[in-house]
């Protein structure tokens, strides 16, 4: 098969007819075989009803559900998993990505490259906050991870068997698909374009389900956060010592010394918040551990209508 266009679906039975209708038109006349994955996330609509009819009327129509929601990285990942495609293409189903944007991808694709990303050149429809926090947040990534994390970027691209492959073999919980495939490296190269408004319905990710993936990012890809959280025990510490000094000299030297509370509160808040704070971003890298350890499956499969084995990670090493 030629191609495979994996799509993580949360709610969208507004977007899935037109969906399909744009995937068609653009792929059809590039006389490619190819397969359409749904991946119903735990939706709680007619989304599942929608795709299992395209599902009965074309046979290119493959589903994922699930039996419960995992999450969209995970949803993905399913995707890939089932996936049979020479080239995968990754994309959302609220048709923000243009399906147009597929038939300049898999050109640059043939071009030799193993990854071409859509880099977004302005974001409609979104407000200030998020574009803000989005900038902040790739551009803080960028900085502090020791791989190359293109800025401006989703999950929205198109990638070969050998990078789909790879992927395979990192099945950690905490999912950041884009980091992962940069790490991943091979040629790699972008297609810009101007990110359209959601066609309908409302979007699943929330800025909760935002700060989960930012942090899944951050702790997967960098130990930046640990060193800060030495670097600020060594600053703390050495505050308090200057503390000591200049208390030592106010009560033998000056004389100036008034004893009182106010002092003393202060540097046991400080020093505590700082220990929380330092606590806290461990917490965070020992609980991502602890979901490796486990080694319970990334998903559930309820029900799909693809025969296709999923594979255990170990057997891509074999």
């Amino acid at each position: 098969m030629d191609l495979s266009v994996v799509i993580p679906i949360y709610n969208e039975e507004e977007n899935i007819p037109s969906l399909y209708e744009r995937l068609r038109g653009v792929i059809d006349p590039m006389e490619l075989t190819y397969e359409f994955i749904f991946v119903n996330d735990g939706s709680r609509d007619k989304s599942l009803d929608l795709v299992q009819d395209l599902a009965v009327r074309d046979e290119r129509v493959r589903y994922i559900d699930f039996s419960r929601n995992f999450g969209h990285q995970i949803a993905v990942t399913a995707g890939l998993d089932l996936s049979e495609g020479e080239a995968v293409v990754i994309i959302d189903a609220d048709l923000q990505d243009p399906p147009e944007l597929i038939v300049p991808l898999y050109q640059k694709l043939l071009q030799g490259y193993e990854v071409v990303y859509a880099k977004r050149r302005s974001r409609k429809g979104e407000s200030a906050a998020k574009k803000l926090t989005a900038k902040l947040f790739y551009r803080l990534l960028a900085s502090i991870t020791h791989i190359s994390i293109p800025v401006d970027t989703g999950d929205f691209r198109i990638i070969s068997r050998k990078v789909v492959n790879a992927l395979k073999l990192m099945p950690e919980q905490s999912k950041f698909i884009r980091g992962q495939i940069s790490w991943i490296g091979y040629r790699q190269t972008y297609v810009e374009y101007d990110r359209a408004q959601r066609a309908g319905g409302e979007t699943g990710y929330t800025y909760g389900k935002m700060i989960r993936l930012a942090l899944d990012g951050i702790t997967g890809f960098s130990d930046a956060p640990l060193k800060a959280a030495t670097i600020s025990g060594f600053a703390v510490s050495g505050i308090a010592f200057l503390l000591l000094l200049y208390t030592l000299y106010a009560r033998f030297v000056t004389g100036e010394y008034e004893p009182g509370w106010p002092s003393i509160m202060m540097s046991i808040l400080f020093l505590g918040g700082v220990q929380l704070i330092s606590v806290g971003i461990i917490g965070e890298y020992i609980a991502r551990l602890s979901a490796n350890v486990r080694q319970r499956p990334l998903y559930i499969i309820s029900d799909t209508n693809i025969t296709k084995k999923v594979p255990h990670p170990s057997e891509h090493l074999q």
